[in-house]
């Protein structure tokens, strides 16, 4: 039970919507509020507050799409602090929806932080220019990589920027026992391959389906040959299932893949990480989770944060998926196999620098937590 000291703190980002991605920032994230604030009363505003609250019993969960001004207000009059992100929110067609939000909590003088923020792509006029205008108003910005950073300064944000990492950084992981891969219908005694799909859209318009399908599945069917591998499919969000059963039907090897199927959370998946020999993926916190755990990884990146995650790591990331070049890729996910225990240490020191770089988020959040405190304390005691 919290006291009376304790603050009110909002959180807003894409949660609720079953992505494990998102999911794993606001496990982080939450995990990071309760540790240096555990008298807080924690209010998150998600997509689905039914699934945000089974899954975060401890916090209360209230939407926030299709919700008017005022009905808004009535629960950003509770806050003492809005806390925006983290995660990939902020581009076009989608930062107007989240800062009109933040705009009615800023016309109520209520601080606003942003949490290891992804920013980008930035080209509409009208997302650009809410971005530039309602983060000017922040008490402190963070975002959770250098391209973010570039995307806020090129869109004319004059406030000082602190780049630290994503919020998954922060998990631990939560053991997956053998038997739930038995249970997936993955059998014992093999070298095991994770794959990670996601489906077109906003954040990947230029795959064509059918091509990239089959580019993953002879990648899928390489691995099976070279390695004498069962694959099994990670889905991150509910449309991953069905792209995931796309790339199975172009493979020869089918019979040696299988699908994640069970309703997993964030830690138990990046428990199941560990039980990778290999990992070869497209969704970003798939990446993430791999890189934690020491699974050998290759990205197939569709976005710039891909990108990022891969030049932070120190790991080859090549656009092979976009333009459907076979040999490039399969070149190196052999490379990989090859130099893996060489390639390890190296890896693991760059992923222990990035945890750590996750961490500075706690220490912006912490002075921020600490003013709104004292400030609390203060009219208290007047």
């Amino acid at each position: 039970m919290r006291d009376d000291t304790g603050l009110t703190i909002g959180v807003l980002g894409s949660y609720g919507g079953r992505n494990l991605g998102d999911e794993a920032i606001l496990t982080g994230l939450l995990a990071d509020l309760r540790q240096q604030e555990p008298n807080a009363r924690i209010i998150v505003f998600s997509r689905n507050p039914a699934h945000t609250a089974l899954a975060h019993p401890d916090v209360e969960a209230v939407p926030w799409e299709g919700v008017s001004r005022v009905d808004s207000a009535e629960v950003l009059a509770q806050l003492d602090l809005l806390i925006l992100g983290g995660g990939g929110i902020l581009y076009d067609r989608e930062a107007r929806r989240y800062l009109r939000v933040v705009r009615v909590a800023q016309e109520r003088g209520l601080p606003l932080l942003t949490y290891a923020v992804g920013v980008g792509p930035l080209n509409d006029g009208v997302d650009t220019g809410m971005v530039r205008e309602t983060l000017a108003g922040a008490t402190e910005v963070t975002v959770r990589d250098q391209e973010s950073r570039m995307v806020l300064e090129e869109a004319g944000l004059l406030n000082p920027i602190t780049v630290t990492a994503d919020p998954a950084f922060l998990l631990e992981p939560e053991e997956f026992p053998a038997r739930l891969l038995r249970e997936e219908g993955v059998p014992a005694g093999r070298r095991l391959v994770g794959l990670s799909v996601r489906e077109p859209g906003r954040a990947a318009e230029r795959l064509d389906v059918d091509g990239y399908h089959r580019l993953i599945a002879q990648i899928g069917d390489f691995l099976v040959q070279r390695i004498d591998a069962y694959v099994l499919f990670v889905p991150m969000e509910r449309d991953d299932i069905r792209h995931s059963h796309g790339v199975l039907s172009h493979m020869v090897a089918a019979d040696r893949g299988r699908i994640l199927h069970g309703d997993y959370s964030p830690r138990q998946v990046l428990g199941l990480m560990k039980h990778f020999d290999l990992a070869v993926g497209m969704r970003l916190h798939f990446l993430i989770f791999a890189a934690m755990v020491g699974t050998p990884f290759l990205p197939l990146p569709y976005a710039g944060k891909v990108f990022d995650l891969a030049q932070r790591l120190g790991v080859p990331a090549l656009r092979g998926v976009e333009r459907e070049v076979e040999g490039p890729l399969l070149a190196e996910v052999d490379r990989l196999w090859d130099e893996r225990e060489s390639r390890a240490d190296e890896t693991a020191r760059r992923v222990a620098d990035v945890c750590d770089q996750a961490k500075g988020t706690s220490q912006v959040t912490r002075a921020v937590l600490e003013s709104l405190r004292n400030r609390t304390l203060a009219r208290m005691a007047a």
